[in-house]
Formats: structure tokens, C-alpha cells, sequence
């Protein structure tokens, strides 16, 4: 509030909110809280440059993506109601703009940021490959293809192509379907495997509804295309169903859709955990 006294102008000072920074801080435009106005040691920005990202939590991170709150709350308040209305990161990931910007509190600008860093975050997990990892283990496939299959909402099966040491030689997405399927041709799969050189195959796609317990139609699959890749001297080695955190190795569970001439199934139904 101004006032004048002799002539000059004073400003009367307001006692600062209790946990509000109020030297350097900044309301924004929209009224909106920020996070400069939090107490130093409270900010999800200098935790994160102290102690690393891996120091901050879920609804941390979130808050420093979304920049501010609302009228009357902080950046951490807006995360964490978003945090708790879609459940995890993985279901907030797959949420389109339009959506997020029907909330409250949630413009284009913080609707952009959050779409912006979820897909640089898959296209991350798609880049070339360029180290030649190693797969010889269901353990090792997972960490391989956890990226490109969690969270889809449609089922996705990849083709990892291994030379004769098992090294990684590329990954295909060689199916798109829909939320309880998706079309495999062997034909395409040995296809990608022959231009490749491929000396062995391994297998993986995604269950959408989290639970990776393998269906009928997954094991007559696995068997018909590892009779296929014997009749093309291109072994088949592994076939991955990933689920909500974790796996099924059709191979370590012992489904006996690997031996020739076995239609036995033994699937002692334990996943692994990603």
C-alpha cells in the first residue's frame, strides 16, 4: 500500500505468509502459485540439483514440470491431485493434451510440458541401439523391451533380432493391435529376421490390462512361429509377455512350446518383476 509523508513515497511492508519466501519471490500472471515463493530447502528445483533427480518423488518431478498451481495452491498440490486421480505415471503418461486441459489449474502451457516429456521419455526408450546388449536370459529381453511395451494401450509385439553370440542386431515392431490382440503373420516376423541375418530370435508383446498370465492364443503363436524358425535354421529363443511391472518367459516358466514335437504346457504362472 502507498502512502506519503513529507512529500515522499513509502510502500508499507506486509509480514510474509508462513512458509512463503517472500525476498525474490514472483506471483505469476494467472495468479497462480510458484514455486520460487516456497522456502528454499522445500523447492522440488534445489532438491533436485542437491540430491539428484533420484532424491525427488513422483509428485516432486511432476511439480517441477508443472511450473505452478493455482490460485490458492502450490505446484506440489496440483501434482499430487493428478497423481491420485489417474492412479500412476504410466496411466497420466498416455493422457492426451485436450484432456489434461480440461482440469483445473491446467493450461496449454503445463498440458504441453507434461505431453512434451512423457514422449521424449518413449522416444528415449526407442533410440537406436547402440551398444549391442547382450540377451541370453527373459531377465535381460525385459529390460530390453520394458520401455517400448509399458503403458501402451493396445498390445505391440517387437522381434529382437540376435546374432550367433546372442547380441542384439535390432528390435522391430512388427504388430499393432488392439486392447486383447494383435495380429502376428510369421511371414513378416522371419521376414525382418532374414534381412536382418539373424542367427536366433526372441519374441515379446504387451498385455494391456497389466497382467502378464500367457493366453491360449499366445502359446499357439509362440508354437507355430518356433516351427517356422526351425524350418528356417532361425531359432526362436524366447517369447516375452510383459505386463504392469513385470513379465512371463514362456521359456522359464517351462510352457513347453519350445521342444519339437511337445504340446505339453506346464506354466508354473510365476512373473518376474521389471
Amino acid at each position: 500500500m502507498l502512502f506519503q509523508r513529507g512529500g515522499l513515497a513509502f510502500t508499507e511492508a506486509r509480514p510474509a505468509a508462513q512458509g512463503v519466501r517472500r525476498e525474490g519471490s514472483v506471483r505469476r500472471a494467472d495468479g497462480g502459485v510458484s514455486l520460487k515463493e516456497w522456502e528454499r530447502g522445500a523447492r522440488p528445483r534445489e532438491r533436485l540439483l542437491s540430491l539428484g533427480p533420484e532424491g525427488l518423488s513422483d509428485v516432486q518431478l511432476l511439480a517441477l514440470l508443472l511450473g505452478t498451481g493455482g490460485v490458492s495452491r502450490s505446484a506440489l498440490d496440483l501434482a499430487q491431485e493428478m497423481l491420485a486421480t489417474y492412479r500412476s505415471l504410466g496411466r497420466l503418461s498416455r493422457v492426451p493434451a485436450r484432456e489434461l486441459m480440461d482440469r483445473r489449474d491446467v493450461g496449454p502451457a503445463k498440458a504441453g510440458r507434461l505431453v512434451a516429456a512423457f514422449e521424449l521419455a518413449r522416444r528415449l526408450q526407442q533410440e537406436p541401439l547402440l551398444d549391442r546388449p547382450v540377451v541370453r536370459s527373459a531377465a535381460e529381453l525385459a529390460r530390453l523391451v520394458s520401455g517400448r511395451l509399458a503403458n501402451l494401450d493396445r498390445e505391440q509385439f517387437e522381434v529382437v533380432m540376435l546374432d550367433v553370440k546372442s547380441r542384439v542386431i535390432g528390435c522391430e515392431t512388427v504388430s499393432v493391435g488392439h486392447l486383447s490382440g494383435a495380429p502376428v503373420r510369421p511371414r513378416e516376423v522371419f521376414r525382418l529376421a532374414l534381412r536382418s541375418g539373424a542367427a536366433a530370435i526372441a519374441l515379446a508383446h504387451n498385455h494391456p490390462s497389466g497382467d502378464p498370465t500367457p493366453s491360449s492364443q499366445d502359446i499357439s503363436l509362440t508354437r507355430r512361429l518356433v516351427e517356422a524358425g526351425r524350418i528356417l535354421g532361425i531359432e526362436v529363443v524366447e517369447h516375452l509377455i510383459v505386463g504392469d511391472r513385470q513379465y512371463v518367459s514362456l521359456r522359464e516358466e517351462e510352457w513347453a512350446v519350445f521342444d519339437a514335437g511337445t504340446a505339453q504346457e506346464k506354466g508354473s504362472g510365476h512373473a518376474g518383476q521389471i
